[in-house]
């Protein structure tokens, strides 16, 4: 009999984001950049525990389909921030 990891993943980052979420308004500082960024660590975390060595299922395809466009918008938020301190 096999586990599906599947409700394992979903209940993982929603346990993460409401810690997160909670922190955040525990400190008095949402921002929703940090909130990214924090959900893309979580996610790139959770892809690299669940991917196997010789099976690839469905889901994982879609969890790194996710990170890889996460890395991008990570990349856009660098290249602005970069942008605004240099151009001002």
């Amino acid at each position: 009999m096999t586990i599906s990891k599947k409700p394992l993943i979903i209940g993982c980052m929603v346990t993460w984001l409401i810690i997160i979420v909670m922190f955040m308004f525990l400190a008095g500082s949402f921002d929703i950049e940090v909130l990214f960024v924090l959900w893309l660590i979580g996610i790139l975390i959770i892809a690299e525990l669940i991917d196997t060595c010789y099976v690839r299922p469905g889901y994982v395809r879609v969890i790194m389909i996710i990170a890889g466009a996460g890395t991008v918008l990570f990349g856009i938020i660098v290249l602005r921030k970069v942008w605004v301190i240099l151009y001002g």
